[in-house]
């Protein structure tokens, strides 16, 4: 017999299914199977990551609530900070179908035409994971130009959702002063997920802070690659170099505009 898990969660779940008609409807609105959530109940097991998200966005409630003292717990459930909306609404997009996306774990090629760099290909890397029931982005862009004697090192960090075959990447400068940035990938194939092309908007580092838009292609290369060679290739490459895989070339080159500059009226 599985002993008890010593826990707040299990109590404050408890009270938290006495506040509902019933566990059924629960389980089936929450979209988790009755008999593993009697035993979230029973303190048998405790719910995973995702789950325990699930659980809390259906309650209004962080997942980190269920581990408060039982009187405070009741307090916050009685009044709870968020009111579901919007916002509660934007958050509980993140990640979307989290299996699907678990198997686009791992680390990247990021290539993009650059507004600031014309004629050129912006070659960065990427490390998508799991965190806490959330899949997270993290992004490094490294440019030298020795024409213009400029060094650029930027980091990104973002999270990531999967909807109906497609990826939702959202991200963050992680200098002072940063932007957003929006990009939505695809696979080549239902089941080719070397290759993920799409479109990333943001603004251009060196127009003025310009909004753009441009195609980009990743290339998956695995989940634990040779690190200090994938940051040593991010820069710029030619357009037409024959440094860049071919599925890349044919994609950032075919006809038609690539980018897509916003300008004041």
């Amino acid at each position: 017999m599985t002993a008890p898990i010593k826990s707040n969660l299990a109590t404050n779940l408890r009270f938290a299914c006495d506040t509902r008609p019933s566990i059924t409807a629960i389980c089936r609105e929450i979209g988790i199977n009755r008999q593993q959530f009697n035993r979230y109940l029973a303190a048998q097991s405790r719910p995973s990551p995702y789950n325990t998200g699930r659980i809390a966005r259906y309650f209004g409630l962080g997942p980190q609530d269920f581990e408060l003292p039982e009187k405070r717990f009741q307090e916050l459930l009685e009044t709870p900070a968020e009111a579901v909306g919007p916002i509660s609404l934007l958050r509980d997009g993140f990640p979307g179908n989290l299996p699907a996306l678990r198997s686009y774990a791992g680390y990247y090629e990021l290539f993009h035409k650059s507004l600031s760099w014309p004629g050129k290909i912006v070659r960065s890397c990427s490390l998508i994971e799991e965190k806490a029931g959330q899949i997270t982005v993290k992004s490094i862009e490294r440019i030298y130009d020795p024409d213009l004697e400029i060094r650029q090192f930027s980091k990104y960090a973002g999270l990531a959702a999967y909807w109906r075959n497609r990826l939702f990447i959202v991200e963050r400068g992680m200098a002072e002063h940063s932007f957003l940035s929006q990009t939505t990938l695809m696979p080549f194939g239902e089941h080719q997920r070397t290759y993920l092309r799409g479109v990333t908007t943001g603004v251009s580092w060196r127009q003025e802070n310009m909004p753009y838009s441009t195609r980009t292609i990743w290339r998956a290369v695995g989940t634990n690659p040779d690190k200090r060679k994938l940051l040593e290739g991010c820069g710029l490459i030619a357009e037409r170099s024959p440094k860049l895989p071919l599925p890349v070339r044919r994609y950032l080159n075919s006809e038609g505009e690539n980018h897509t500059l916003v300008t004041a009226r």
